[in-house]
């Protein structure tokens, strides 16, 4: 697994948790923010390891379908990229009012 999926998935994870089932959460957190293996975690909920593969599978098609919807993640980075601008660049009254509506515009 890729570092640029595991760190997405930590996002929408951060994002989305609160959207997923107490069973779901434990998975994710644990296969992702915890690094344990899909054995570790079938081991510790004493089921197969491919029930803990395909649940992780559907959690993360259904953060990405919030994603999709809602666009949180999305929004939270073209924020993020707009602060590097900010600091970039030096605060005249046009750039600021650049940024501001840009600011406006997605939410």
């Amino acid at each position: 697994m890729g570092l640029e999926k595991t760190t997405r998935m930590n996002y929408l994870f951060d994002f989305y948790q609160e959207l997923l089932t107490p069973k779901q959460r434990s998975y994710m957190e644990l296969y992702y923010l915890d690094d344990h293996s899909l054995g570790e975690i079938a081991e510790a909920y004493d089921i197969t390891r491919q029930a803990v593969y395909d649940n992780i599978r559907r959690t993360e098609a259904m953060l990405e379908e919030y994603e999709h919807k809602l666009q949180l993640f999305e929004k939270f980075q073209k924020r993020q990229q707009l602060v590097k601008e900010f600091e970039k660049h030096p605060f005249t009254d046009e750039r600021v009012g650049e940024f501001l509506t840009q600011l406006k515009e997605w939410d």
